[in-house]
């Protein structure tokens, strides 16, 4: 029996459904929109002229195999808590692609690669989409272009008008008032959330913005993946002030309201209601190490519109070739399996991109 269909789950909702439209615009008929709702799938398929069809499916309940003899890859767009799903796919020799960014979970999905034996398996493919995601193979990049990294910074400036999915906002505003461990000097290190600003320049178009830490799993990944002693990610938004005014806010205690069921779905609903700023997204890279004897600094700057399609396009790119070539069995991280060249002809067609390498004295 031949393994030719691709499952989306979650593909009716915010990224899913950019990506199943993708996809099924290079594999018609194979192509499945998956999620609890068949009627909100049929809904999303009627609009897909039969290129992706609607299929029922629960991943909070115990997977039915029979379901993956067909499936050659499954691509993840909601959050997960329980190994049993990727476990089943992966052990069934069906390929897996993640794009949720809940590092706790995928640092989950990599000990249990790690622990297990992959032989006859097929390929997870974790870190994909915008952050993690192009974070990471611009970071590879810049760790590329050095003989030796000592301190990776990660900046990602997200627009307030653009389109965000409810789960994204959900991560955003649960993210604002928490604590995590980052790599400093190759020792774990707690810190908080929107805290230990910094003014970074994302260029003449963009200005500069002040950034916080905030908990995209990229910073923890890529300190493992690459052996950079040091790596940290702040995030900030198109517009610099609203950055500086949810910081104020965390530093005054918002936390405690933030808490309240009640004020956190406000919240969310407020963000979700925002018509201030643009769809403008930006992601800056900040390598510092050596060339050579020479001390050196890399600095990456992408930056486009729409960061949820982009975070599609990506995830759509990964899984045609998952679909097409051959890889290794076992649990990887975007940057693993995957470099900036690759992605590049069609990146550059979408977004701006600039690398530049500054060596000490020159």
């Amino acid at each position: 029996m031949s393994k030719d269909r691709i499952v989306v789950i979650g593909g009716y909702g915010h990224v899913g459904a950019t990506i199943c439209n993708n996809l099924g615009e290079a594999y018609p008929g194979r192509v499945y929109a998956a999620g609890r709702s068949l009627e909100k799938a049929e809904a999303f398929c009627r609009e897909a002229n039969g290129k992706v069809l609607p299929l029922q499916l629960d991943i909070h309940k115990p997977l039915d195999q029979s379901m993956l003899e067909k499936v050659k890859l499954v691509v993840m767009c909601l959050d997960q808590t329980d190994m049993a799903f990727v476990d089943g796919c992966v052990r069934n020799g069906t390929h897996y692609l993640d794009i949720s960014a809940n590092g706790h979970f995928l640092t989950q999905i990599e000990q249990w690669g790690s622990q297990t034996e992959t032989k006859s398996m097929g390929t997870a493919v974790l870190s994909v989409g915008l952050a993690p995601g192009l974070t990471n193979l611009l970071a590879g990049e810049a760790h590329r272009l050095l003989d030796q990294v000592s301190e990776l910074d990660i900046f990602i400036m997200l627009g307030l008008g653009d389109r965000h999915g409810k789960a994204a906002i959900e991560w955003t505003v649960d993210n604002l008032c928490t604590s995590y461990e980052v790599m400093n000097k190759h020792l774990r290190v707690t810190v908080e959330s929107m805290t230990e600003g910094k003014l970074v320049d994302f260029g003449p178009e963009l200005g500069k913005k002040h950034a916080y830490r905030f908990p995209f799993s990229d910073q923890q990944t890529l300190a493992r993946t690459l052996d950079i002693p040091t790596v940290s990610t702040r995030l900030c938004f198109d517009l610099d002030g609203m950055t500086r005014v949810m910081a104020g806010l965390k530093s005054i205690g918002i936390c405690r309201l933030l808490h309240q069921p009640k004020v956190r779905e406000a919240t969310i609903e407020a963000f979700g209601r925002w018509k201030m700023g643009d769809d403008r997204f930006a992601i800056k890279v900040e390598a510092r190490g050596k060339r050579g004897t020479n001390e050196a600094i890399v600095e990456c700057l992408l930056y486009g519109r729409d960061q949820s399609n982009m975070t599609a396009m990506v995830a759509a790119a990964v899984a045609k070739s998952l679909y097409e070539e051959a890889f290794p069995p076992g649990v990887h991280h975007i940057e693993q399996l995957f470099s900036l060249e690759k992605m590049r002809f069609w990146l550059e067609q979408k977004a701006s991109l600039t690398i530049f390498v500054r060596e000490a004295g020159l």
